[in-house]
């Protein structure tokens, strides 16, 4: 009896021994990692700033009444394109009361002037003819009668402006809102019959259209303050609207502003750039936009990828990890050059042919072993 316990329990142990060995070895190979390595390359590596802005038209413009009123016609719609001098929208003037009585009590006066100056000029020249009277007195009497005579027309001209706005009612008439400029109509933000208010020395007055020469276009955008300072008017640059995808813009930089913006902590600079535009290509006023700016470029450099690279944590410094000929790693401090984000420039601590590890990236098997 006791041999055959003896024999069970070598048995257990051996059975015990067996998964301990089998543990060991299993924890032991998820230890292994079979790291994937790159090797440097030679690519052309340019640096760039981009500035957020929108597109708009180089020359905008407003068209405010002369005259305070109702808006009686509107001739174009919004997206129409007009010619400098097409009329765009007509005024209806509502005359103050006041004025109107008051303009009226001029014409009567005026007129009583100039019956009295026409009666005294044709009698004068009736005493005239005779050699009755002598010449100075008649070239009086006809001066009186002339300036009465003005003076109705003037009174008569006042009352017809308050009450309708204009003398003649014609295109010059300030009841009348012409096109400035030649262009596309951006927005009528009036209907008819909204009031309107003249443009004066303490109002802007309302707006009843805006005209923009859409074949003339800019980009405004903000640049960055760590930016700005490496680029400089003149310069070529390429525009991408957010609206149209896969096509770049040529433009020119032509404003960068002399004093900076503080923006969420950042101190933005404006720019602006002379965009050309193709006939083929519809563009619209408003289109959120970036600039590209070329800051420096190197060709045929000596390059890895950034995802390589690794940092001291106390001194903060790159380095990356060589793989041996015995299949080990070793650090190798290095130094950068230009960068693009995605791609940097080496100029020590790696030579062509070195395989370097991809430290963030296990083998595909490593991964599974793992699940």
């Amino acid at each position: 009896m006791n041999k055959t316990v003896k024999i069970i329990l070598v048995l257990v142990a051996i059975i015990a021994l067996a998964f301990v060995l089998k543990y060991f070895k299993d924890a032991n190979s998820k230890d292994v990692v079979d790291y994937k390595v790159e090797e440097p390359f030679y690519t052309s590596i340019n640096t760039k700033a981009v500035a957020t802005g929108k597109l708009n038209p180089e020359e905008e413009i407003e068209l405010k009444p002369q005259i305070s009123g109702i808006v009686d016609k509107i001739l174009v719609e919004e997206g129409d394109k007009v010619k400098k001098g097409d009329l765009i929208a007509t005024i209806r003037v509502v005359p103050n009361e006041q004025n109107l009585v008051a303009s009226k009590g001029r014409i009567s006066t005026s007129k009583l002037s100039y019956d009295n100056a026409k009666v005294l000029y044709d009698r004068n020249k009736s005493l005239f003819e005779k050699g009755v009277i002598s010449q100075q007195d008649f070239e009086n009497s006809e001066l009186s009668f002339n300036q009465a005579k003005e003076s109705l027309a003037q009174a008569q001209n006042d009352y017809q402006i308050i009450k309708r706005g204009s003398i003649s009612g014609g295109s010059s008439a300030n009841t009348n809102i012409i096109a400035q400029i030649p262009g596309t109509i951006l927005e009528i933000p009036v209907r008819e019959g909204d009031q309107v208010i003249q443009s004066n020395n303490f109002n802007a007055g309302t707006t009843i259209a805006t005209i923009a020469d859409m074949s003339l276009m800019i980009f405004e955008g903000k640049l960055d303050e760590a930016e700005v300072g490496k680029v400089q008017e003149g310069k070529d640059i390429k525009v991408l609207l957010g609206a149209i995808n896969d096509k770049e813009f040529p433009a020119k930089l032509t404003f960068v502003a002399p004093k900076g913006i503080e923006e969420n902590g950042a101190v933005q600079f404006t720019i602006k750039a002379d965009v050309t535009i193709d006939s083929l290509t519809n563009i619209r006023a408003g289109y959120s936009a970036n600039a590209e700016i070329d800051i420096e470029a190197k060709d045929s450099v000596l390059s890895i990828r950034e995802a390589l690279l690794q940092y001291n944590r106390i001194t903060e410094k790159p380095f990356v990890e060589i793989e041996q000929e015995d299949g080990k790693f070793k650090k190798e401090n290095v130094e950068l050059g230009l960068s693009d984000g995605i791609n940097v420039e080496i100029t020590e601590g790696v030579k062509e042919g070195d395989k370097i590890k991809v430290w963030n990236k296990a083998s595909k098997d490593n991964e599974d072993d793992e699940d």
